[in-house]
């Protein structure tokens, strides 16, 4: 890493990238290459990607022995408010694959060459300040409507979530308030990180950049966060099982929607990092190689 910067790239000044307007079919193309890119090799990323059901299989027993039954809603949709910096490893396995390049899932651990990476990290920890605001916002809504106790069990605090009127109140005000979130994540972040990982510059360039691509293509971009609404409800599903195929989808996908919005100039790109060669895992403990 050359130096450490942030706001702006390696060069110190704020780049804005070209926007190119895209259609709906554009969307279903670059989530059809996403699941190309899963197909390709499937095992290696359901095996990368089983960490967040089973985080979230966590979240859900904690809270519910924790007399916090009311927080599992809010954070199992939390989870897709950090998506965009959890899927920074897919990105560069698309990015790989787009080159004919070795695509095993090891290789989503060579962002950390990035030299964008403290821009990276800044803008994750924006998505966690948002998660975290999010949570409070949720819990300061139950507590409006409930009071500051916790539910009694889960069968009384679903049936009364679902059968009273501050019941349904507390359904519809949290997800407008939920809808709010993400929409500001989605104009902020939707081409953020793929941009950064393409090309370094700045975390400041990489939010406009976003912003710039929603408001050009305005419809296309909400269809967009409909399709990730809508996979991860399905994905949550089955226990969350789901969300090991969902994710890595959707990760391939959105840097492909990256490639179809976005018009970075060949010379400005970063090269691809270094890696320890095609095949070799020396690099790796024994339980982690392929």
């Amino acid at each position: 890493m050359a130096s450490f910067h942030v706001y702006a790239g390696a060069t110190n000044t704020l780049e804005h990238p070209a926007i190119r307007r895209i259609t709906v079919a554009d969307v279903f193309d670059a989530l059809r290459r996403g699941f190309d890119d899963f197909w390709d090799k499937p095992s290696h990323y359901v095996f990368l990607c089983l960490i967040y059901p089973i985080v979230g299989v966590f979240l859900i027993t904690w809270t519910s022995g924790g007399n916090a039954l009311q927080l599992i809603f809010p954070l199992m949709s939390g989870f897709a408010l950090l998506g965009p910096f959890a899927g920074i490893g897919l990105y560069e396995i698309s990015r790989r694959r787009e080159q004919n390049l070795d695509t095993s899932w090891r290789h989503a651990f060579d962002v950390r060459h990035s030299p964008a990476i403290p821009a990276m990290v800044a803008i994750g920890i924006m998505l966690l300040v948002l998660f975290v605001a999010w949570l409070l916002v949720a819990q300061a809504l139950y507590t409006s409507l409930y009071g500051p106790g916790a539910p009694q069990s889960t069968a009384a605090f679903f049936g009364d979530l679902f059968t009273t009127q501050r019941g349904w109140t507390l359904i519809v005000l949290g997800n407008l308030i939920g809808f709010l979130f993400a929409l500001v994540v989605l104009c902020t972040t939707v081409v953020a990180f793929p941009l950064l990982l393409d090309c370094d510059v700045g975390a400041y360039a990489a939010i406009e950049t976003s912003v710039r691509a929603v408001r050009s293509n305005p419809v296309p971009m909400l269809l967009w966060g409909l399709i990730v609404a809508i996979a991860l409800l399905i994905g949550s599903l089955p226990f969350l099982a789901g969300l090991a195929i969902v994710i890595p989808v959707l990760g391939h996908a959105t840097w492909h929607l990256y490639r179809k919005v976005v018009d970075v100039p060949a010379d400005k790109k970063t090269p691809l990092p270094p890696s320890t060669g095609e095949g070799d895992d020396r690099h790796f403990p024994y339980w982690l190689r392929w």
